[in-house]
């Protein structure tokens, strides 16, 4: 990223000032925000892919942009012809579609959204991205380290006691995964049998799941949950839903908004508070 923000500067020819010229909150360059926001953008509709961590290249998809390009990239060219960008807005995105929008297009009208609209658009945007940006390093990261991105989030969500009780009972499987037994409470009331696949692609089928069903038995267990980084196909969450057996599914998205609601592997850079007239307070002032 540095390297590509350096080079983009150059290239737009940018004084000294513009490079050193910083975002609002005064805790980046508005610049290399600016670039971190197009990689981002341009990940979300597949033009871009991650080969590691720190790195990106183009993929298929925009080397085929490329044969014929169009003048100007924006979100809105983005929006009307890459579907894996139209989901990401629509996840961040909850507004009026215009009506001159093509069809499936999730164009907001900027001057119908109130002050706290915007800052809520904001926050699901930041959030949407943070989450597949967590989610792509979770799959890029050892199975020594997922197994503790794994404890922490348990032992954050409450399961397992602490961290280093739920590592006597949990460890690596093998596979690139997590499974074990923790308890459900830090009493120990219930237990419940953990299994956490790191899969990049591959998705949890059927089979999967009624293999990790039956091995709650083994485990004396009559709780389950199934975390992994993929996703699990239709009929696995069929499945879950018609056995006896308490079974909870995470997927890789889940997993990422987890991650960022219990703190795990994210760090707070600003807090924003919404304030608002005490109506009360003034009262007292106001003449009979």
């Amino acid at each position: 990223m540095r390297e590509a923000t350096e080079k983009l500067a150059t290239e737009f020819g940018l004084t000294d000032a513009e490079r050193e010229q910083l975002v609002p909150s005064g805790q980046q360059r508005t610049f290399s925000n600016r670039v971190s926001w197009a990689v981002s953008y341009l990940k979300q509709a597949s033009l871009l892919e991650s080969p590691g961590r720190g790195l990106f290249r183009i993929g298929e998809a925009g080397r085929n942009l490329l044969a014929s390009p169009p003048d100007r990239i924006t979100i809105r060219y983005l929006s009307e012809h890459f579907p894996a960008f139209q989901e990401f807005r629509a996840r961040a995105i909850k507004g009026k579609v215009r009506p001159d929008a093509p069809q499936g297009a999730h164009v907001l009208e900027e001057d119908e959204r109130t002050p706290e609209e915007r800052l809520d658009e904001a926050d699901r945007t930041l959030r949407t991205a943070l989450e597949r940006e967590i989610l792509d390093r979770v799959k890029q990261v050892t199975p020594a380290f997922f197994e503790r991105v794994v404890l922490n989030l348990l032992t954050a969500m409450g399961y397992g006691g602490s961290v280093s009780e739920a590592a006597a009972h949990l460890g690596r499987s093998g596979d690139d995964g997590v499974d074990g037994v923790i308890k459900e409470d830090k009493l120990g009331l219930d237990v419940v049998y953990v299994q956490a696949k790191r899969w990049a692609d591959q998705p949890v089928r059927r089979p999967d799941v009624q293999a990790f069903a039956g091995s709650l038995e083994g485990q004396r267990a009559r709780k389950g949950v199934f975390i992994t980084t993929s996703h699990f196909t239709a009929d696995a969450k069929e499945y879950v839903g018609r056995i006896e057996k308490r079974i909870v599914l995470i997927d890789g998205n889940e997993l990422a908004r987890l991650m960022i609601e219990y703190g795990v592997g994210v760090t707070e850079v600003k807090t924003y508070s919404l304030l608002r007239m005490d109506e009360a307070f003034f009262d007292e002032g106001l003449d009979a």
